[in-house]
């Protein structure tokens, strides 16, 4: 009876909210030839895609175009992405010849702006490991109370409830937002993996486990270690993983959520305040979200097409795909493309090497060979139908998604493992921010609304 009532009552609110929300489109849809008149520079993009330059950083740069020497004009050339001027290509041979993990490695590089010693990185991974622990009863008390479905926001809510266990939350120098950077870049993986499994104890009547992390251990060993009943992993996994996270770790300022954290931080507010903004931008399908549509769209593809190695099938089925006839009807080969690079991402192109291995390991090798054909194909086909001359490349996403599930890692952690990744970056960039303390960033917007006299309510 009760059950009823609450659903006649949210049919009614519903309807009456659909009402106002066509109230809310009509009076608050702009004339899309306004911004080309007024020169908005829609996305913080000008008409040719590049990022309007709002800022500067020495934290890392994004290449995807080099000068003609004769001519001065802009010619593509394959992606290049450094940390701290280091090319990441250098950074992860370096790592995976040494046959060490390099997360940690990167996240003090991006912090501290120079690579670490030997001491250096042993002394800061203690740090971590020290850091790496919720205070008492948080995971009861806040974790396994009305958990969230959704892991984002689960973590965003446990950022800003240690906002309250903080003895010095709201101090804004940098000794202590280095001390609160280094804890969250600590506590995410348990924030994360907690928060998962209390969702499926509660919401799905799972068993419940809570591994506590090993200090021996790296982020990536630890996010396996707790996240499996029995803790197993093979040293292929957790490399693969570890790479993951190096290559999301950082991706220029310009990126939704790092801009989040540059200008949420500008503001003058607390690191927990700002963190939680970053994790609400990141938390979109059009930024972290992004290699959970690659999967779904494989998924889709896989179910639509007989012959995996059919390639006249697979460029029908993308065909389908860019006229806005199948999966999602967005019109839109997830994966592809990308912002600023043109001809390649470098982070694709790295990971693209360790995929295979992995795929072999796990016995998908078919899938991997899907995957493959559709980035051949997918770039030749773009660049015709859309008329992209500045070249068209996989980028990271398109192949993390399928790497995560060969990982067994649960789609709902696709986006937080991101987020994990990316607090390293974060971190350095909202210490770069406050270190070089300037005017809140406020951008222009221009109000073209037409004049109206106000109108007694007895007169409407």
């Amino acid at each position: 009876m009760y059950g009823d009532k609450l659903d006649d009552k949210y049919s009614r609110i519903t309807t009456e909210i659909q009402a106002l929300a066509n109230k809310c489109i009509e009076n608050s849809t702009i004339e899309a030839s306004l911004y080309k008149k007024y020169e908005v520079n829609r996305g913080l993009r000008d008409l040719n895609g590049n990022g309007v330059l709002t800022g500067l950083t020495e934290i890392s740069g994004i290449y995807a175009f080099d000068i003609d020497e004769k001519t001065h004009e802009k010619v593509p050339c394959p992606g290049r992405l450094y940390y701290r001027g280091v090319n990441i290509n250098d950074i992860v041979r370096g790592f995976v010849n040494e046959k060490r993990f390099g997360f940690e490695e990167v996240a003090y590089l991006l912090i501290f702006g120079k690579l670490p010693s030997n001491e250096q990185l042993n002394d800061f991974k203690k740090i971590l490991a020290e850091y790496r622990t919720l205070p008492p009863s948080f995971v009861r008390d806040i974790i396994m109370k009305a958990p969230s479905t959704d892991m984002m926001n689960s973590l965003a809510r446990g950022v800003l409830t240690l906002h309250s266990y903080d003895m010095n939350p709201n101090d804004t120098s940098i000794p202590n937002v280095l001390r609160q950077c280094l804890l969250l870049t600590a506590v995410f993986p348990l924030l994360a993996v907690y928060g998962y499994q209390a969702s499926r104890h509660y919401h799905y009547m799972d068993s419940l486990y809570i591994h506590i992390p090993k200090p021996e251990l790296s982020t990536a060993e630890n996010i396996l270690h707790m996240l499996r009943p029995d803790s197993q992993y093979t040293e292929l996994e957790a490399k693969i993983l570890d790479l993951a996270l190096v290559l999301h770790a950082e991706h220029g300022g310009g990126n939704n959520s790092t801009f989040t954290t540059h200008v949420v931080s500008s503001s003058g507010t607390d690191t927990y305040s700002a963190i939680a903004a970053a994790l609400g931008s990141l938390k979109g399908p059009k930024h972290g979200g992004a290699n959970i549509k690659v999967v779904q769209m494989f998924d889709d593809m896989k179910f639509s097409i007989s012959d995996w190695n059919d390639e006249d099938q697979i460029k029908e089925y993308l065909h389908k795909l860019l006229k806005g006839e199948a999966f999602d009807k967005s019109g839109l080969i997830y994966g592809m493309g990308h912002a600023v690079y043109s001809l390649s991402d470098p982070r694709a192109e790295i990971f693209k090497k360790f995929v295979e291995s992995l795929a072999v390991e796990k016995q998908r090798g078919k899938e991997y060979k899907l995957y493959a054909n559709v980035e051949k194909i997918a770039a030749d086909l773009i660049c015709q139908e859309r008329k992209i001359y500045k070249g068209v490349s996989a980028n990271i996403d398109f192949y993390s998604g399928f790497v995560y599930s060969m990982l067994d890692l649960p789609l709902e952690l696709y986006t937080p493992i991101f987020a994990i990744a990316r607090m390293a970056g974060w971190s350095a960039h909202r210490i770069e921010e406050l270190i070089n303390v300037g005017k809140i960033i406020r951008p222009a917007y221009k109000d073209v609304a037409e004049s109206c006299e106000y109108v007694p309510i007895r007169e409407r």
